[in-house]
């Protein structure tokens, strides 16, 4: 729903950047800035500047940046109209109410009320694992080493002995067969009429990233099978899109997910201090969770099961991952099936070392692949690097390539040069790539010419916020239009409006964006290191210098795009090129 801007910039006005994250993150007033540890990225010294003055926040370690508004869209990963409504309940502005169609509404409404009975049969199943009825099952996750605290923290329950038990108990609270069959509570049929989807087993209610209940797992006491049930797919459950865990591990802040099998799994770690593992639903990992992971982190390390199904399993994400950009690492368990088992009998720190021991998820893959091959015979040995080649081959980025290929010529202690050829011969044959043809250094020259007026402009603008003064001295010298770069241009545009206008507000610019990467470009934007210069001459001089570069840089882009017939556009460049020879004798002041 799009939002008046005088309605979005009132919230933004009413929630102080200064105070919304102090309660996430401990500051400390340095200057005019308040410093504190990134909670973006691992660091040791603070490096993460909000300042009250420009109402923005930015890291100079990992380029984390924005307003009020980003900030709670990369913290809590919210959409920009999420992170709207937070921030407009709290400062007690009320936000115009959604239109909906009749269809979206009973949709709407339906999701509502499938919740509320989720998160009541979550709570049913957790008194029932407390009550007598539950005691079997309470001393199965006893047995399993599952500390109080962390079966409440996980809501972990009981459905009892009785098919119809819950069913009953819901009814009496208002909800009708037909509600309780959508939420894949209860199934039905001619003979039975209506019972229970989930009886006599221990219940792991699955939340998604925002701690609703969305759905159930539940693992059988005794023989029964199957020996795990989920919940079936509903308007609020797609095990394809949910991860068991994620609403814990989401706010982590570490760097990587540890990846897992199963529910058990993620308890036993979460229990030793991994608070980051997560695990996909009784599915394999599908590229709805890679985007799902992607949202949170570019790292994850795999702990699946070390048996042949655990082994197919990590081959099978490996691919996946890498698609959406994640690396990914394999944690061996060996000598123990699972993690659950590995840190009951090693402990976290022998766990940590195996995180630290981690293997690279494409050689590990090649490792699996050497099964296929005799490696003792030159034959064997032979037939294993052509088909290592076929996957080296797939990388597309030519230094990713380049960086792989030395790492399994070193692994498998082949001369690297001969394995690039065989890659390029394989890539040529199966038609995967092209050979990489090398830039010319003229195309280098230019390329570094583009990123040196780019790197020009983005601290023409941070200058620009932080003197005020400079506007005034360069007006009719440079324009919105002399900033080349499409995003660099827009902001120019609604920078300049404000100065005419009066008011320097950089924070409020951000509101014109929603995308989450477009906040982080634009922060930059504000938060360029300016040059290392101690007298105010030598400021002078690289301003000017800046100014200048900006300025042929702009005309260097509207000739390459003149048509040769039109003469007012010529004249114009004439002009231009008048004015950047005056532009060269022009002082600038630094106050």
């Amino acid at each position: 729903m799009y939002y008046p801007e005088e309605l979005v910039e009132e919230v933004r006005l009413k929630n102080d950047i200064v105070d919304v994250i102090s309660g996430y993150v401990k500051l400390q007033k340095k200057g005019s800035s308040h410093f504190g540890l990134c909670p973006f990225h691992n660091e040791k010294s603070p490096s993460f500047s909000v300042s009250r003055g420009k109402q923005m926040y930015y890291c100079f370690g990992c380029g984390a940046g924005g307003n009020v508004f980003t900030f709670l869209m990369e913290y809590e990963n919210y959409s920009f109209q999420e992170a709207l409504k937070v921030l407009a309940d709290r400062a007690g502005v009320e936000l115009p109410k959604l239109e909906y169609s009749k269809e979206a509404k009973e949709k709407a409404e339906l999701k509502t009320i499938l919740l509320e009975v989720n998160k009541l049969a979550a709570k049913y199943f957790y008194v029932q694992l407390k009550s007598e009825q539950g005691r079997a099952a309470y001393t199965y996750l006893k047995d399993r080493k599952l500390s109080d605290e962390t079966i409440t923290a996980f809501g972990l329950g009981y459905s009892n002995k009785y098919s119809d038990d819950l069913y009953r108990y819901l009814k009496t609270k208002g909800y009708t067969d037909e509600v309780l069959l959508k939420a894949g509570l209860i199934s039905a049929d001619e003979r039975h009429g209506a019972y229970d989807k989930f009886w006599n087993r221990v219940m792991f209610p699955i939340m998604d990233a925002n701690n609703r209940v969305i759905g159930f797992g539940g693992r059988v006491m005794g023989d029964g099978k199957p020996k795990y049930l989920n919940s079936p797919e509903t308007p609020v459950f797609d095990k394809s899109r949910n991860l068991y865990g994620l609403h814990r591990a989401r706010i982590s802040r570490k760097p990587y997910f540890l990846i897992c099998e199963g529910y058990m799994d993620v308890i036993a770690l979460h229990q030793a201090g991994f608070t980051n593992a997560v695990a996909s639903l009784g599915t394999a990992l599908t590229e709805g969770h890679a985007a799902l992971i992607k949202r949170y982190v570019n790292q994850v390390y795999l702990t699946y099961d070390s048996d042949d199904a655990g082994t197919r399993a990590a081959l099978r994400a490996i691919p996946i991952l890498k698609s959406m950009g994640i690396t990914a690492k394999v944690i061996r368990m060996d000598p123990y099936k699972d993690p659950d088992e590995f840190i009951k009998n090693l402990g976290a720190e022998a766990f940590e070392e195996r995180i630290h021991k981690a293997g690279n998820g494409f050689l590990f893959s090649l490792k699996i692949l050497e099964q296929d091959y005799d490696m003792a015979s030159p034959e064997g040995r032979t037939g294993f690097l052509r088909a290592a080649a076929g996957r080296l081959a797939e990388f597309e980025e030519e230094i990713e390539r380049s960086n792989y290929i030395e790492a399994v010529a070193k692994a498998y202690r082949v001369n690297v040069e001969e394995l690039r050829k065989l890659v390029v011969k394989t890539a040529l044959q199966s038609g995967m790539a092209k050979p990489v043809t090398r830039p010319k250094a003229t195309v280098n020259k230019e390329r570094r010419k583009e990123d040196g007026a780019l790197k020009s402009q983005r601290i023409l603008l941070t200058w620009l916020i932080e003197d005020e003064n400079i506007f005034r001295q360069i007006a009719g010298v440079i324009g919105p239009e002399d900033f080349t770069e499409p995003l660099y241009h827009t902001v120019a545009e609604l920078l300049y409006r404000q100065q005419e206008e009066g008011t320097m507000n950089p924070a409020q610019i951000m509101n014109r964006f929603t995308d989450e990467e477009e906040h982080r470009r634009v922060a930059e934007l504000f938060h360029t290191r300016l040059p290392e210069i101690s007298t105010a001459q030598e400021k002078e001089k690289a301003l000017k210098e800046t100014v200048v570069r900006i300025k042929q840089n702009s005309l260097d882009e509207a000739s390459k795009s003149l048509d040769a017939t039109d003469m007012e556009g010529l004249q114009r460049l004439m002009e231009g090129k008048r004015a950047l020879q005056d532009m060269k004798e022009l002082h600038i002041s630094i106050n």
